[in-house]
């Protein structure tokens, strides 16, 4: 049996543990908590994408819906409700579910990994030394760099942590001059707080005075003023990290990949970090299937993880970027100004032209492997659809190209006909009359 052994137990790393499960192989994780207790803000999508990667047990007590309020560009708004996941209960949550799945866990901090004859060799902090055949390294931006990659503008995240007085959960999103805030209170009375800067440009104190700062910081923001209600700030904590977004440039090897945000970290105003870690995590399991029991495949594996991280990756960074291009008070700001054009001037969603579809070979994911198949390149999916609702599409748009609609659909089902409809009109698609 393989010798499967996965470093981090964050959302990526549990997801491929227990893909990997499912497909039938040992798994030993190697993990140390969480040095800072945070708090979250996720959607009903990023929810849905837990449950759907095997992790209710996480979810159980971790959540709290809250009423969002935004202020951007000027403007105050209150949006949908987010939910408030609050990560130790969470991160216990994800390892009860690794118990209940059958995979080893070793809790211990990761002091060096080498590649040996027979692997990777794995020096753990007081505990004896694990050989993997197989590796897959999910410690999010801890990974060690492959290489310079793809950088986005250098960023850090200031989060303050504090105890203030119960009252209702809530949460909140403000622009500032030079930079973002993302704030939350618990019903318990816990705050967070978190400032988003860039490294360059915020001319930062030392960190004996940053505490400070950051309270001057949000004692000059009315909306941070009136969400806190002026409480007294009681075991004021402050953690720093990185918000840069970074592409690993390379995240897959003949026995070993990189999942999370050891392949790609972004901005967190391109949307949830969870749900991009678990976006590259699920696909994982099918690809180490490939690599470890159909070695021929081995290359178009690579390609298919590379090439869906990478798409991946910029689909998030230009979410981020139109974001912060809807913040026009300080386009002349370096902190705007270095995010507003970044990653690159591409279109997040390009318009729908049926007649520019196109049909490749490219790898796709079949029976539990990584396999090849006529796709249909989309402006929105450059890398190709293969099928929806089990109709594979490749020859589907060949027919609708000679065929009338009606003689081209029909062999299908209600569902099918209703799905590849609706999939049909997204492309602009227009049926003859």
């Amino acid at each position: 049996m393989t010798a499967i052994v996965i470093l981090g137990a964050g959302p990526a790393g549990a997801a491929v543990a227990l893909g990997l499960r499912r497909l039938g192989y040992a798994v030993t994780l190697v993990s140390e908590w969480r040095r800072f207790s945070a708090l979250e803000g996720v959607s009903q999508r990023v929810l849905e994408a837990l449950r759907g990667a095997g992790l209710q047990q996480a979810l159980a007590q971790a959540t709290l819906p809250s009423q969002r309020q935004v202020n951007w560009n000027g403007q105050q708004h209150a949006q949908n409700v987010e939910f408030l996941l609050d990560r130790p209960t969470f991160d216990c949550g994800l390892r009860e579910a690794l118990r209940l799945a059958g995979v080893e866990l070793i809790e211990g901090r990761v002091l060096a990994v080498q590649a040996v004859a027979s692997g990777h060799r794995i020096e753990i902090d007081g505990g004896q030394a694990v050989i993997a055949d197989f590796l897959v390294e999910a410690r999010g931006r801890q990974a060690p760099a492959l290489g310079k990659g793809l950088r986005g503008p250098e960023t850090v995240s200031l989060l303050n942590r504090w105890q203030g007085t119960p009252g209702n959960t809530a949460s909140a999103v403000e622009s500032l001059e030079d930079g973002w805030a993302w704030m939350a209170r618990r019903a318990d009375g816990q705050c967070y707080w978190q400032w988003t800067v860039d490294v360059a440009s915020a001319a930062l104190p030392g960190k004996a005075q940053l505490l400070e700062y950051c309270r001057q910081r949000r004692q000059a923001s009315s909306l941070a003023q009136a969400f806190f209600a002026a409480d007294p700030e009681v075991d004021l904590q402050l953690h720093a990290r990185s918000s840069t977004a970074i592409l690993s440039p390379q995240v897959c090897g003949d026995n070993w990949i990189r999942v999370g945000d050891a392949a790609m970290a972004v901005d967190p105003l391109s949307g949830n970090g969870i749900f991009q870690s678990l976006s590259s995590a699920l696909q994982a399991p099918t690809v180490i299937n490939t690599l470890l029991r159909k070695p021929e495949r081995a290359a178009l594996a690579r390609r298919f993880h590379q090439q869906r991280v990478e798409q991946l990756f910029l689909r998030f960074a230009r979410i981020g970027r139109d974001f912060y291009a809807d913040e026009q008070r300080w386009v002349d700001q370096p902190f705007w100004q270095a995010r507003r054009h970044w990653p690159d001037a591409e279109v997040a969603h390009a318009e729908a032209d049926f007649n520019a579809l196109r049909i490749e070979r490219a790898p796709v994911l079949r029976n539990g492997f990584v396999d090849e198949a006529e796709v249909v390149i989309t402006a929105d999916q450059p890398l190709g659809i293969w099928h929806v609702q089990g109709v594979e599409l490749a020859p589907l748009v060949r027919q609708l190209r000679t065929e009338p609609a009606e003689q081209a659909l029909a062999g299908l089902t209600v569902e099918q006909g209703r799905m590849v409809r609706s999939w049909l009109l997204a492309q602009g698609f227009k049926p003859a009359h």
